[in-house]
């Protein structure tokens, strides 16, 4: 299953690729049922809070009419940020599922751990690694054809 919903993820991974945007995407799941999907739209926007994983917390949220997610899991191509891995225990999800881990912003493990290092009032459980490749590789072709387009 985890496969499946990082396969969902990697969809709205492409869907801010074909905009131009960091190809990020996440979708949230509660009863082996995606209830929420997004991708980056922070150039789209103008809007640094644009994250993927915002996004999905946003329409999860509105769909279950509550902002607590406890039952809930996030699947994401790319290592949130620490403005999204604070989102992550705000909500109170109760996982989270990584592609790749991002070692220049990454808040769940790589730079720090938000997640499980501090002793706030929730901890998100955290699993790596899903799809590995996959979730690299839309991302190293982004920024390659990103360093093309500016010389």
């Amino acid at each position: 299953m985890k496969e499946i919903f990082m396969k969902e993820a990697l969809k709205e991974a492409r869907k801010a690729y074909n905009k131009d945007e960091v190809p990020v995407g996440a979708v949230i799941v509660k009863d082996n049922k995606i209830i929420a999907r997004a991708h980056n739209i922070k150039e789209t926007k103008h809007d640094t809070t644009c994250h993927a994983e915002i996004l999905a917390i946003k329409k999860a949220s509105k769909k279950l009419e509550a902002w607590r997610l406890e039952d809930c899991e996030m699947y994401v191509t790319l290592e949130p940020c620490s403005m999204c891995a604070g989102a992550l225990i705000q909500s109170r999800m109760k996982k989270v599922y990584i592609g790749t881990m991002d070692y220049k912003t990454g808040a769940c493990g790589s730079v720090l751990n938000l997640l499980q290092d501090y002793t706030f009032n929730h901890k998100v459980e955290c699993e790596t690694g899903i799809l590995k490749e996959e979730c690299e590789e839309i991302l190293q072709k982004f920024f390659k054809e990103l360093r093309l387009r500016k010389k």
